[in-house]
């Protein structure tokens, strides 16, 4: 048995750790049933839940779910939309979040899978600085589709690059340093 305090008051039979619960007006409660005897700790269960639950919260709330966006081309994409694309990829790489791109296919374009192959690498060879690729080209559902999942370098995500610009925040052009310490010049109301 073990006291509010976390002292162990050695083994102490049922009723006589009870009546100590009773006494010290706390709950008897069973921590280690397993245990060979069974270790009790006398302490308070409402508060003990209440903490407990708290710090699920507090973890939960602190876990980030990825999100999986996915980018979807056909193979006769055109230059401009292709860029556009990427662009997208990028905003959704900086931010975080896994990409998976996907080449539809439809009718004959089904036989030439190849020209989907080339163009995720391409993609992949221009998002290279921000994404690495988590899983290489793939035929998906009977050549109606290749895809590829790209993942953010850890450097590269928005979070850590926000951090990093308040460390470094550059001085505005209406602000100017005197011997004294800044003094901003011009241009408001007073």
């Amino acid at each position: 048995m073990i006291d509010e305090t976390g002292k162990q008051l050695g083994i102490v039979p049922i009723s006589e750790a009870l009546r100590i619960a009773q006494e010290r007006d706390f709950d008897l409660v069973e921590v280690a049933p397993a245990a060979n005897p069974p270790v009790c700790r006398l302490l308070n269960y409402g508060k003990f839940i209440y903490e407990r639950a708290k710090k699920e919260r507090l973890a939960r709330k602190s876990q980030r779910a990825v999100e999986i966006k996915e980018i979807r081309m056909r193979p006769k994409i055109g230059a401009h939309d292709l860029a556009v694309k990427t662009k997208r990829s990028r905003k959704f790489l900086a931010d975080g979040a896994k990409v998976r791109l996907r080449v539809r296919f439809r009718g004959r374009e089904r036989s030439y899978p190849e020209i989907g192959r080339a163009l995720l690498e391409r993609v992949s060879a221009e998002l290279a600085d921000l994404a690495a690729v988590e899983q290489p080209p793939t035929i998906d559902q009977g050549a109606r589709s290749v895809y590829m999942l790209l993942v953010p370098r850890p450097s590269t995500r928005r979070s850590d690059r926000k951090q990093t610009e308040t460390e470094e925040k550059p001085k505005k052009d209406s602000e100017r340093e005197t011997e004294g310490g800044t003094t901003k010049v011009g241009g408001g109301k007073q």
